[in-house]
């Protein structure tokens, strides 16, 4: 948490990027990122290193429709910030820098205690698939999965109701050593896409994912809609405690970070004390 007064300052940026030709959020060397990108373009703006934390890292190929980052100034008086305000014109000229896969909709002084990561008490993603035999719209080629066969959207919807609650996703997520995968999936559902043919779309929140397990839920689902699995398939995988590898991971593509909740100000800094500390289920 930084403090307000003297010193650095916080600033919020809510941000959108199309994930194609990005190997994935985080910066890497020698690949083009999208914090790699941000960052650079920031620098020059604060004549000063920025270091960016996001509210979710998204994988290679993934997209984000409302992301939100935060960045602590600490030259006073540059493009970023001046006298604890955001110039104006700042996101327009964020524009005219940035590539056009790349959109900052948003900058603003942070609120004391604020955190993108830990402060988020819930993230919303949506998954598309089209099933049309001609694939999808090519104008949308770059955000939808095409899948060669009919699906059963109310037994994938049903499948996707026996998952909800607070589990030990450990199945549908690819392990990282020392990180918890209990996760409390709040909402699942698919619905057809108005105004398009064939196409679905899967609408999951959660506090938070643990890394593939959007993709790995999606990929269950799907298996349960092509009739290959029972619909009661994907939530007996809840007993289990490491990845499973009959789960197929879908492609990055068809997924898209959509939004990001966070408390009231008074409310900032307590949930990202909570989200700090190390989950467990309850008897």
């Amino acid at each position: 948490m930084v403090a307000a007064g003297p010193g650095p300052r916080r600033i919020r940026l809510d941000l959108a990027y199309d994930g194609t030709d990005f190997a994935g959020w985080a910066r890497q060397p020698g690949l083009r990122t999208v914090q790699g990108v941000l960052e650079e373009t920031l620098a020059v703006l604060a004549r000063d290193p920025v270091a960016l934390t996001v509210a979710g890292r998204t994988d290679a190929g993934v997209h984000a429709d409302a992301q939100v980052a935060h960045a602590d100034v600490s030259a006073p008086g540059t493009a970023l910030l001046d006298d604890g305000a955001v110039p104006a014109g700042l996101v327009r000229r964020l524009a005219r820098m940035l590539p056009p896969d790349v959109r900052v909709h948003a900058v603003r002084p942070a609120p004391e205690g604020f955190d993108a990561r830990f402060s988020a008490v819930r993230r919303h993603y949506a998954y598309r698939v089209c099933t049309a035999p001609s694939g999808p719209e090519p104008l949308r080629a770059r955000d939808t999965l095409r899948w060669p066969r009919s699906l059963d959207v109310a037994a994938m919807d049903a499948a996707g109701r026996g998952l909800l609650g607070e589990h030990d996703f450990a199945a549908f997520c690819r392990p990282r050593e020392g990180a918890t995968t209990i996760r409390e999936l709040q909402h699942l559902s698919w619905v057809p896409v108005a105004g398009e043919r064939d196409v679905v779309e899967a609408r999951l929140s959660a506090d938070a994912f643990c890394h593939s397990m959007v993709r790995s839920l999606v990929g269950a689902l799907l298996a349960v809609g092509e009739g290959r699995r029972g619909v009661d398939w994907p939530a007996t995988l809840l007993e289990r405690r490491a990845r499973a590898s009959e789960v197929h991971v879908v492609a990055a593509h068809g997924l898209r970070l959509t939004g990001v909740d966070y408390p009231d100000d008074a409310g900032l800094a307590a949930r990202a004390a909570t989200t700090r500390a190390v989950r467990t289920l309850g008897p």
